[in-house]
């Protein structure tokens, strides 16, 4: 009866090792599986600040894209102003020059009618 206990007592330990067993391999199994899981979000969460990054420069290159176009209208517009100042420039030393004419013309009118005004009185 004591052998036949004793392997009973065998068999009963043996069982419950192996439960032990199928126990510490399906937990082991379950922490890969949650590795491999939390792996896989690490992965997607480090993808998408990547694509977060990659639209943030090209946003950024967009806006210096725009300032370097808005820049190139400034300096366009500068130039057609500083052109348009060279012209009433030129146009007010034109009229100025038109003005010294016409004053010379009439000087010179004025100096002929006088002159012929003092011929005609001394004779």
């Amino acid at each position: 009866m004591n052998t036949l206990k004793a392997f009973s007592e065998k068999e009963h330990a043996y069982y419950a090792y192996q439960a032990r067993q199928d126990y510490l391999r399906e937990q082991q199994s379950v922490q890969l599986e949650f590795e491999d899981l939390r792996a896989e979000v690490e992965q997607a969460r480090a993808a998408e600040e990547q694509a977060r990054l990659i639209a943030e420069q090209a946003l950024a290159a967009q806006e210096q894209e725009r300032a370097a176009k808005e820049q190139e209208r400034a300096a366009a517009e500068q130039a057609r102003a500083t052109a348009e100042q060279a012209l009433a420039a030129q146009e007010r030393e034109r009229a100025a020059k038109e003005e010294a004419l016409a004053e010379n013309e009439r000087l010179k009118r004025l100096l002929a009618d006088k002159s012929e005004s003092f011929g005609s009185g001394t004779r």
